[in-house]
């Protein structure tokens, strides 16, 4: 409105009163509410639409720069009133807008003939807030905020317009409970209460909404107001002080922070960078960071030192209405109206870095409320809108106690100083404090592990073959069975249109692993197996517990029984590597991340058919089809709900869940306790007939491994280096770590070794190469490589031999090489001789930059180094990141780039080598460098 107050009257030197002796007008209440009503929407300080604002007298009077909107004394020449009332071009408000009314013109034509006089007290105040008063007709005054004290001397409880003092002991304040202070001089609401870190100083948040938002500082022991900070727009949703009590931070609905001297009260500056009210400030325990929650649906971190934005963490679906760091200072811990529980882990502690997103927790069945920390940080306590208050072991942020069917909803929480209670405050009025729970103390339960790496190597027994003989479909009639044994049977010769079904009984004792198996398919049977383990009685046997812990559905298109990549998932950005995903009966493990946004994520293995896991099924998958993150826990396991489902698998499988024996059925099974079980096998389509004939397996485990390995084929350029392969068959749900070992090489030559498949992983990658100087190898030489693997089970260590590395040939200096070097700027590295490799060090989390080198002998064109394969065997959750749609590529025009290597936050520590490899030229790789995990 008002955009063309660009050509203005200018005002008169000497402003005159109206003629007649009609009662002055008043600015504060009659004039500055129709400028509100009608005009300061779009002209206020904020939005100065055509560069004039009218959202106080002090703006009015400065008009636009090409002068003031109105003359005192003559409203008749006053562009002001002539835009008003149509005279002038352009008419405002605008067409659709609401327009002041005859009586409200009239009013301003009075002002202005009357000299415009300016409000009672300061000119520059703002306008007060004029509304109808309307009382509530609500007897209770509902608890807004809570705080104590961390030696638990007082307890403040903020209502509307006052702050009740009481002592903080006993099971909370009730409404006859008399505080023993009460602070008043509140403008409105009081938003938030905390106490300085030694309880001499409380803070206050407060304010009146549309008008101004209002800190103040008092002296808890006498009651007196010891500073008040005004400066915001709008009201204030919080204020804290810093953990020496030098600054305050205060923040709000006019989507600003502010930063105040205590001891001066004077603004030290101002964040901007939050496009909604922001909610909640939260200093680190050092007091150098902040962080802030918004209706922006971010957090974003900030230093204290000079404002510098630090990181926005963008992964919430909606407002974020509570922050904190962790006592430690290590994470940050968010939650808001996406009912969820979000931890970034604290990094950008020196510069603006990205903060890693390591956890998001469905939490509530409702917006959370509050959050908060226990003092050691082993705990933090939650409410919501669903009306409950839940309690999370901090360590995994798994659930500790709930509290169900709160009077109402809990929108105020303080933890006790001493760790052991908290207060929470209602919208009802009410308050209540509750005992914490202890922290959970953490344990391994191997009913969980199916990794057989630690089960012992037994000697091979010689099965006892039985042929099946029928009635066997009852639990009183199953076939009796010692094993191991082999039994052979058909699935025919149901009656009364039920299908056949084979049941044998079996021994076995509590913990010992037994393989089920069946081969039917393979030899040209029509069964298409389905077999399962129960329990003396018949009934199913539960296996493992798995509880959702985020909810996602298949987005972009859906997926095959067997595609291993591009799980595209909604909220994918929440989930990391080696979780398990629940979808349709099928459990999936997540192997690599997304490399963009326009792709997914892998699952194990990363190649080839895709791996089920406690032995489900893989199945194929609709576009949309809901999914969940889930934890496994033992079966039984009693659960604490949250909202999310929660699914038992039983000991059961249709085909071999890593794909190997097509449909024919394998089973792992530990027994949970000594006593006789039972096996049942059927087609699971529900067919019978004399074509569906099998042999059922039932023997110990016998963890073990194969790997192949392709010899060497191609000559070794001098100076250049070409990649080898190993890969791994896993025997019998063996998941440990496989060594490579190489002997044998001719003099000038050198190779990876020891190379290692790691745990759960089925290949390795290594290099052969060449010294410039090297002597071609004598026949003898060429051939004398060796590999040989092994690998531990059991306590014993298992050795295989693999084969020849092939017979190693050398060949003329290569058109290009390349070396992987430090980048400036980048990691520098630990080690660098000239009789070793360039050794390196990444922490988990970090990300590091490197560069490769290119020499080009002949080779004039673009060398691809790859995409999201790149990094030749770094270790599993390392990557070359930030790559692009090109991949790794070096232009034609180019002989070098820097690179990016990040590792997960999952990684554990290691050393490996690894290195770079591209197909141009033949096919080269660079020299293997050492990256320490650490």
């Amino acid at each position: 409105m008002l955009r063309s107050l660009v050509v203005a009257t200018l005002l008169t030197a000497t402003p005159t009163r109206a003629a007649d002796d009609s009662p002055a007008v008043d600015y504060a209440s009659q004039v500055a509410p129709i400028l509100q009503k009608y005009c300061a929407g779009c002209h206020n300080d904020e939005e100065r639409e055509g560069e004039f604002s009218l959202e106080s007298f002090a703006s009015l009077q400065k008009g636009t720069e090409h002068g003031p909107a109105f003359k005192a004394g003559d409203a008749a020449s006053s562009r002001m009133i002539r835009v008003l009332t149509g005279a002038a071009k352009p008419i405002m408000p605008p067409k659709g807008e609401p327009k002041p009314g005859d009586p409200e013109i009239a009013t301003l034509k009075a002002w202005i003939n009357a000299g415009a006089p300016a409000p009672k007290g300061d000119p520059a105040d703002r306008p007060a807030l004029v509304v109808p008063k309307i009382a509530s007709r609500a007897k209770a005054r509902p608890v807004t905020a809570v705080a104590s004290t961390r030696d638990g001397k007082w307890l403040a409880v903020a209502r509307f317009g006052r702050v009740e003092l009481h002592a903080a002991s006993g099971d909370g304040p009730t409404p006859d409970d008399k505080p023993k202070r009460v602070l008043n001089d509140f403008p409105g609401k009081v938003t938030a209460v905390h106490f300085s870190s030694d309880g001499a100083r409380l803070a206050t948040a407060s304010g009146v909404v549309g008008l101004e938002g209002e800190a103040a500082l008092w002296n808890p022991e006498d009651g007196s107001l010891i500073s008040r900070f005004r400066g915001h727009r709008d009201l204030l949703f919080d204020a804290e002080l810093s953990p020496d009590g030098k600054v305050l931070a205060t923040a709000g609905y006019d989507r600003t922070i502010r930063l105040w001297d205590v001891d001066t009260g004077k603004s030290l500056r101002t964040l901007e960078g939050h496009n909604g009210a922001v909610y909640k400030v939260s200093f680190s325990p050092d007091g150098r960071f902040l962080a802030t929650s918004s209706a922006d649906d971010t957090c974003k971190v900030w230093r204290i030192e000079d404002g510098l934005r630090l990181d926005t963490l963008p992964q919430p679906l909606k407002e974020e209405y509570a922050c904190a760091f962790s006592p430690d200072g290590r994470a940050i811990v968010a939650g808001g109206a996406d009912n969820t529980i979000r931890v970034w882990d604290f990094v950008s502690t020196d510069r603006p870095r990205i903060n890693p997103m390591v956890l998001a927790r469905f939490a509530h069945e409702g917006p959370i409320v509050q959050l908060a920390f226990t003092p050691d940080g082993s705990r933090l306590v939650t409410t919501a809108e669903d009306r409950t208050i839940k309690v999370w072991d901090a360590a995994d942020y798994s659930e500790l106690q709930l509290w169900e069917n709160q009077p109402d909803v809990a929108t105020a929480l303080a933890v006790a100083g001493d760790g052991k209670s908290f207060w929470v405050g209602r919208m009802d009025g009410t308050s209540s404090r509750y005992p914490l729970p202890a922290a959970r103390e953490r344990k391994n339960d191997a009913r969980v592990v199916k990794d057989a790496s630690a089960a012992p190597v037994r000697d091979v027994v010689e099965a006892k073959r039985v042929a099946e003989h029928e009635p066997n479909n009852a639990v009183e009639q199953a076939n009796e069975l010692e094993l191991p044994a082999i039994a052979a049977g058909t699935i025919g010769g149901g009656k009364d249109g039920w299908a056949d079904i084979d049941l044998y009984r079996f021994l076995a004792k509590a913990g010992e692993p037994l393989v089920l198996e069946v081969e039917a398919a393979r030899t040209g049977s029509k069964l298409d197996s389905f077999v399962e383990v129960l329990d003396a009685k018949g009934k199913r046997i539960e296996r493992v517990r798995l509880q959702a812990v985020r909810e996602s559905y298949f987005t972009f298109r859906g997926k095959d029984d067997g595609t291993v990549n591009d799980f595209r998932l909604f909220s994918q950005d929440e989930m990391h590597l080696n979780e398990y995903l629940f979808t349709n009966g099928e459990v999936v493990k997540l192997w690599l991340y997304p490399r963009g946004p326009d792709s997914g994520f892998g699952v194990y293995p990363g190649q080839g058919n895709r791996w089920g896991y406690f032995d489900t099924t893989p199945l194929a998958h609709a576009l949309g089809e809901p999914c969940y993150v889930v934890q496994a826990h033992p079966p039984g396991t009693e659960l604490v709900p949250n909202g999310l489902p929660v699914f038992p698998l039983y000991y059961e499988n249709d085909d071999e869940s890593h794909r190997e024996l097509g449909k024919d059925s394998k089973l792992y099974f530990n027994a949970p306790a000594d006593g006789s079980y039972l096996a049942r096998i059927r087609d699971v389509r529900g067919l019978d007939g004399a074509d569906l004939r099998y042999t059922l397996t039932i023997r110990p485990s016998r963890p073990d491994f194969r790997v192949e390995f392709t010899p060497l084929k191609t000559a070794i350029e001098a100076g250049g280096a070409q990649e080898f392969r190993v890969k791994a068959q896993r025997i019998d749900g063996f998941e440990g770590p496989i060594r490579i070992d190489v002997d044998g090489l001719p003099p000038g030559f050198s190779v990876t070794t020891p190379l290692v498949i790691e745990e759960g992983q089925v290949e390795a990658l290594g290099v052969v190469s060449a010294k410039v100087d090297a002597k071609a190898p004598s026949p003898d030489q060429a051939k004398a490589g060796k590999v040989t693997a092994s690998a531990v089970i059991g306590g014993r260590e298992l050795s295989h031999p693999v084969g020849a590395l092939g017979e190693v040939k050398l060949a003329d200096k290569p058109q290009l090489t390349l070396a992987i070097r430090p980048a400036e700027g980048g990691a520098k590295p630990v080690r660098d001789s000239a009789d070793g490799p360039l050794e390196f060090e990444i922490h988990p989390g970090q990300t590091i930059e490197l560069k490769v080198v290119l020499e080009r002998n002949g080779h004039a064109g673009p060398v691809s180094l790859g995409n999201e394969g790149a990094g030749r065997n770094l270790p599993h959750g390392v990557y070359v990141d930030n790559i692009g749609l090109n991949g790794l590529l070096i232009t034609e025009k180019q002989n070098e780039r820097t690179f990016f290597v990040t590792a997960d936050q999952s990684v554990p520590h290691q050393t490996r080598s690894f290195h770079l490899t591209t197909a141009a030229a033949g096919g080269q790789a660079s020299h293997p460098v050492v990256l320490h995990v650490r």
